[in-house]
């Protein structure tokens, strides 16, 4: 994994734009666990997706490549050890790279885990990157955290690497590249849950809460590197319930707050969702998805728990789903989603999946700096700054007062001479229990218009990209989809095949009218493409829209889609041979 995300920094540092992603199975140790980099030049349109054609498999073990030989082609390489295992005339049809890993690693009196390191500097030499690239990224990877003698044999390994290649492999080595030195070429690489998390601090989140579970385990790490510099509390609970009760304490009090974790953990959290519901206290959830049902398998991903996020919770109530694509619309979502969670008073649901949350990806500098400006907007809350006037001690307090739009002004508990429950009971406007039908009626109500609300001022429509008058197809998708799909219309277009997608983010509620409208004004086949074995999202526009899609592209294997398997499926509707 280490090496995986050295690779993509590497590609990063030569101004490549690059998608990475991990696979490992669900093992405390032991198991086949690859990490693959997709690169491609900063011109190309957003977004790059995995491949499923492998352009150089690097063999860390005997099972490596049995496994990936599907994916090969003539003009792949395999780079491999001679010495834990040959090649057989039926595993490939590649052009094989046979580089001595261990004779080099115990030459070097190095441990033997740093043959990857020496694999990774036989792959700089491939890619293209100079040996002083190399060197310099692994040297940066070990200042201040390792001592001198392990960033010295570090750097010795990734030298001995580079230079076999050079050495008995120059043919294959391609035209060395150059570090960008153009601020605008400049990248981050990080992943979903890295974005979330710096979203989160730019949010002004002052509280995480979780209990690990894959994938959004890696929140809890990265949030509490930054504690001391952001001033949030990070807490690790003894289960999802104590989460969930814990961050919905701190969000009464008056800070922002939000929790993680996924759907074994958020069916846990249901109930206290309702009680945030009527009690109408905000609360960031991000729900990173996983195969289920049950344990499932805890490692991999899918998009399975969309209608599950929907309709969490008993009882009627208000709640917001969204859902981030890339790295780019997880911050800015995130950031949207705490400003909804205190404007509407309701929790707010970020859904994620393994591919987004642990893939590593380049992202645009400006995509975070912008998140420096961030004011977050706190609604309609009251006593959180001594700008705020004073309560006329004269005049009752009402928590559940009922407004136009549905939202009441909230106190901050312990103003002087003000007092109200967070009430789990229905209850009138001063927070007391009723169970008067009328009273009952009007909270109902009152609750509910905050959607219409959010409707008119903050929901988003899908985001369209390309010409829904001239594409002889229309995909619809949502969340990490958008990637894969996305890569397929770009490359689609190179053949002369114009396609449309329209991509979702807002996924509750959503706004009849204009969704109807929207998919009124297409007249070309339509594909629903999803990361699930049900096509949630189409029975989610069935359900709340009324618009059907009966041809659908799913795949439910734990892994994500590749850009071939969406362009295969769009030639076969329209019928277009390769």
């Amino acid at each position: 994994m280490t090496v995986g995300l050295l690779m993509a920094k590497l590609a990063a540092r030569h101004g490549l734009q690059v998608a990475g992603y991990p696979e490992y199975p669900s093992l405390i140790q032991g198991g086949h666990n690859t990490f693959e980099i997709t690169v491609a030049p900063q011109t190309t349109p957003d977004p790059i997706a995995t491949k499923k054609t492998i352009d150089c498999l690097v063999c860390l073990t005997a099972e490596t490549l049995p496994l990936h030989a599907s994916r090969l082609t003539p003009d792949s390489l395999v780079v491999y050890d001679p010495a834990i295992f040959q090649p057989t005339a039926e595993q490939t049809v590649a052009r094989l790279v046979p580089v001595p890993l261990s004779e080099l690693q115990a030459g070097l009196k190095a441990d033997k885990i740093m043959i990857n390191t020496i694999a990774f500097g036989a792959s700089g030499a491939l890619f293209g990157s100079s040996q002083q690239d190399v060197v310099a990224l692994i040297a940066d990877q070990f200042a201040g955290k390792k001592s001198t003698a392990v960033a010295e044999i570090n750097q010795a390994c990734v030298t001995a690497g580079f230079t076999y290649i050079a050495t008995h492999f120059p043919e294959l080595m391609r035209p060395t590249l150059t570090l960008t030195t153009d601020p605008a070429l400049t990248q981050l690489v990080m992943t979903g849950n890295d974005a979330f998390s710096l979203a989160s601090i730019a949010a002004d989140c002052r509280l995480y809460v979780s209990y690990p579970m894959t994938p959004t385990s890696a929140v809890l790490e990265i949030l509490s590197a930054f504690q001391s510099s952001s001033e949030m509390v990070v807490k690790t609970a003894e289960d999802e319930i104590a989460v969930i009760a814990t961050a919905l304490g701190a969000s009464f009090a008056g800070v922002r707050t939000a929790v993680g974790t996924s759907g074994g953990g958020f069916a846990l959290m249901v109930e206290h969702i309702s009680y945030a519901g009527i009690a109408e206290i905000p609360l960031v959830i991000l729900l990173g998805q996983r195969p289920g049902p049950a344990t499932g398998m805890p490692t991999w991903t899918e998009q399975g728990d969309l209608l599950f996020a929907v309709h969490a919770g008993h009882g009627e109530f208000p709640k917001i789903v969204l859902a981030a694509g890339d790295l780019s619309e997880m911050a800015q979502l995130t950031v949207k989603a705490f400003d909804l969670a205190d404007r509407y008073q309701t929790p707010v649901i970020i859904l994620s999946d393994k591919y987004l949350a642990e893939s590593a990806r380049s992202v645009p500098n400006s995509v975070f700096t912008a998140l420096q400006a961030t004011t977050p907007d706190r609604g309609k809350l009251i006593g959180l700054s001594p700008a705020d006037a004073p309560l006329d001690p004269a005049v009752k307090y009402e928590r559940y007062a009922v407004t136009d739009d549905g939202i009441s002004p909230r106190l901050i508990p312990g103003t002087a001479g003000q007092y109200y429950q967070a009430n789990s009971y229905e209850h009138l406007p001063d927070s007391h229990t009723s169970e008067d039908g009328i009273v009952r009626v009007q909270q109902v109500d009152k609750r509910a218009r905050k959607m219409e609300t959010y409707l008119r001022e903050d929901w988003a429509a899908p985001a369209v990209t390309g010409s829904l008058s001239d594409a002889k197809l229309v995909m619809v998708t949502w969340g990490s989809q958008m990637i894969p799909c996305g890569a397929a219309q770009t490359l689609l277009a190179c053949e002369g095949i114009q396609t449309a997608l329209i991509h979702f983010t807002h996924l509750y509620p959503l706004d009849r009218a204009v969704i109807s409208q929207l998919f009124a004004s297409i007249k070309v086949p339509i594909l629903l493409v999803e990361n699930n074995a049900t096509g949630q999202l189409g029975k989610l526009l069935m359900e709340e829209v009324g618009v059907e899609i009966s041809d659908k592209l799913l795949k439910y294997d734990g892994r994500p889609l590749f850009q071939e398997e969406v362009m295969a499926a769009v030639r076969k509707r329209l019928q277009i041979t390769e």
